[in-house]
């Protein structure tokens, strides 16, 4: 290999990389958010219950509906995680 170039990465092309941004910027329990979602969204397309372009779809439905919180301790985040899956597993 005689050299690497990185580029910016295409968040159109690749809209959950820019959820995953926008989880970050917006921190909290967003990330917590995003994670249960895909979480869900990844299994039901492996079972072969969602096309893959439903993926990001479904995981910026679920970003805007869950509750966010600044609080960050283990009781938010257990409660975020188990609302944000059924959430999720809702609109399948």
């Amino acid at each position: 290999m005689q050299s690497l170039t990185f580029e910016a990465p295409d968040t159109n092309r690749f809209p959950c990389l820019r959820l995953a941004y926008e989880a970050l910027d917006k921190g909290g329990n967003m990330p917590c958010i995003v994670n249960a979602a895909n979480e869900i969204v990844n299994r039901a397309f492996i079972d072969d219950r969602i096309p893959y372009t439903r993926i990001a779809e479904v995981i910026e439905e679920t970003m805007q509906k869950v509750a966010f919180s600044t609080d960050s301790s283990l009781d938010t985040y257990l409660a975020t995680d188990k609302e944000a899956r059924a959430y999720a597993a809702s609109i399948l």
